[in-house]
């Protein structure tokens, strides 16, 4: 039995030692709250059963639970530079038993810490059973599309660290990453603009139809597109030939009718 309304108490009642003031940390619970309800909908456009429903919106509310210890310690969302705030997410419900103040039973621990380990990593692990692969998914999806949604409308300093990202340039080896049709690792990113690429990446990295039909419909992507106008020749015209690839690997891929996991 999952009782998502006592985990999402449970999750206000964690962030309440956090300063919801800082702008970082209002960004997660709101980016965590919309992750739960889009992790809900794509399992349900997946007709899975209520179970697994529940399931894959308790898993969108506990996937960035490590976050706020990072913005806490570190204040940077970037890992490469602080810590895996998967494995930190890990740490704190299941080496110091939090997760018990979101869900009494212990019968979806491994389902749920499987899939908060490989939320962000470049790859999912190749041990999961089917169920684990499934939940892995789906929040892998649910994250990705409202961190898109994020990047149309936050603060590039919130983002970025940096107000203004036109001076940067896109550099070689993430270019190359880029045109393998792939997510990027982000321990290869140099600059902001590298990191603006590796979000336009993500796109290769959809598992199920649903996020993809929502950011096309949304426009998510023209959205970041516009917000940045690169000085550099070179860098702009890779951004536009990149910005055209993505639109058009997106549109390919709902046009389609496999929608199978």
């Amino acid at each position: 039995m999952i009782d998502i309304i006592k985990a999402k108490q449970a999750f206000k009642n964690y962030v309440k030692k956090y300063n919801s003031n800082d702008k970082k940390i209002a960004l997660k619970i709101a980016h965590i709250e919309r992750v739960a309800q889009m992790a809900k909908n794509i399992a349900k456009s997946l007709k899975l059963e209520k179970e697994d429903v529940d399931l894959a919106e308790l898993i969108g509310l506990l996937h960035d639970i490590g976050r706020f210890e990072q913005i806490k310690q570190y204040h940077t969302f970037a890992d490469k530079d602080s810590i895996n705030h998967g494995e930190l997410g890990v740490k704190i419900l299941f080496e110091e038993g939090k997760i018990r103040n979101f869900i009494a039973t212990t019968k979806y621990d491994n389902i749920i810490k499987k899939s908060i380990l490989n939320h962000n990593r470049k790859k999912i692990e190749k041990s999961l059973t089917k169920r684990e692969l499934l939940h892995a998914k789906i929040i892998r999806d649910a994250d990705k599309t409202d961190i898109l949604y994020i990047l149309t409308f936050e603060e590039m300093k919130t983002v970025y660290n940096k107000e203004d990202i036109s001076d940067e340039k896109i550099t070689d080896e993430i270019y190359k990453e880029f045109m393998q049709n792939k997510l990027i690792d982000y321990q290869k990113v140099q600059t902001c603009a590298d990191e603006n690429v590796v979000h336009f990446a993500y796109v290769f990295d959809f598992y199920f139809k649903y996020g993809l039909k929502y950011i096309y419909e949304k426009k998510y992507l023209e959205k970041i597109y516009k917000r940045v106008t690169f000085s550099d020749k070179e860098t702009m015209e890779k951004y536009n030939f990149m910005y055209e690839t993505v639109k058009k690997y997106v549109q390919d891929k709902i046009e389609k009718k496999d929608d199978q996991y």
